[in-house]
């Protein structure tokens, strides 16, 4: 190979390096304080370079906070429609999405706590990085998703009702539960982010899909059993920020 072209080939694959642990650090900072809150020497810090080299990738806060809702939201949305893609009846899919939506709200906080700054910055007129999120994000998942849901009405494996009735209930009663923990923990005998409490609300969720939204229920309980069967709940670390909280109860 000539020299020059291997000396910036090596160039190029470093620049890229630099700039996705940047991005990485950047993510951090964003999820846990905010776009208001972050702090760009931090980032620096973070990603082992200094300011000038970051603002040579970056050259602006805001320009670096898109770039990282864009990364993340590039990764959930790929992860997502891996599920929607899987070679599976609609209701299997179906099952599945639930279960991952309800796996990236648990493995996947950044992505979650970026998204409540968002809606919130979005109240205020102050957001840009939500269109971002839902172009990237919500609106291919949906179309797969209401794709998907007719195609099993069709096929006469799920219930002919409202798409968007099923949607709300599968993500909504996940969304809720996380939302609601600090109500839990007031009414219920059970920490709500305990690994067993997790693991069986997850569980849950599959289950009662099965049951629920299926014409054949005793098809719909296999199709569960499956999913849950070949998807382990995903390793967390001993602690967790789901909307905003810490999954350890206060002593």
């Amino acid at each position: 190979m000539n020299p020059d072209i291997q000396n910036a080939s090596v160039s190029t694959d470093r620049s890229s390096e630099t700039r996705a642990r940047i991005l990485d650090a950047a993510l951090r900072e964003f999820s846990a304080l905010g776009m208001a809150g972050a702090r760009m020497d931090q980032i620096a810090a973070a990603a082992g370079v200094n300011k000038a080299l970051l603002y040579y990738h970056f050259d602006s806060k805001e320009n670096l906070y898109i770039a990282a809702v864009e990364m993340i939201s590039a990764k959930i949305r790929d992860l997502s429609m891996a599920v929607f893609l899987r070679d599976a009846s609609p209701g299997e899919r179906l099952l599945r999405a639930a279960l991952n939506h309800f796996d990236r709200i648990l493995a996947q906080g950044e992505f979650q706590s970026l998204m409540q700054q968002e809606m919130m910055r979005m109240h205020q007129g102050e957001s840009d990085a939500l269109p971002v999120l839902v172009k990237r994000v919500f609106a291919p998942l949906q179309t797969m998703y209401q794709s998907m849901m007719r195609e099993g009405i069709a096929s006469g494996e799920l219930i002919d009702v409202d798409w968007l009735q099923i949607h709300l209930a599968t993500l909504g009663a996940n969304v809720f539960y996380f939302l609601a923990a600090p109500v839990w923990r007031i009414l219920m005998p059970f920490e709500p982010f305990a690994p067993d409490a997790l693991a069986a609300r997850r569980r849950a969720v599959v289950e009662f899909l099965g049951q629920a939204v299926f014409i054949d229920r005793a098809h719909g309980a296999e199709l569960a059993a499956r999913v849950l069967a070949d998807t382990p709940m995903p390793e967390l670390p001993s602690t967790r920020h789901l909307f905003g909280r810490n999954d350890e109860r206060k002593k």
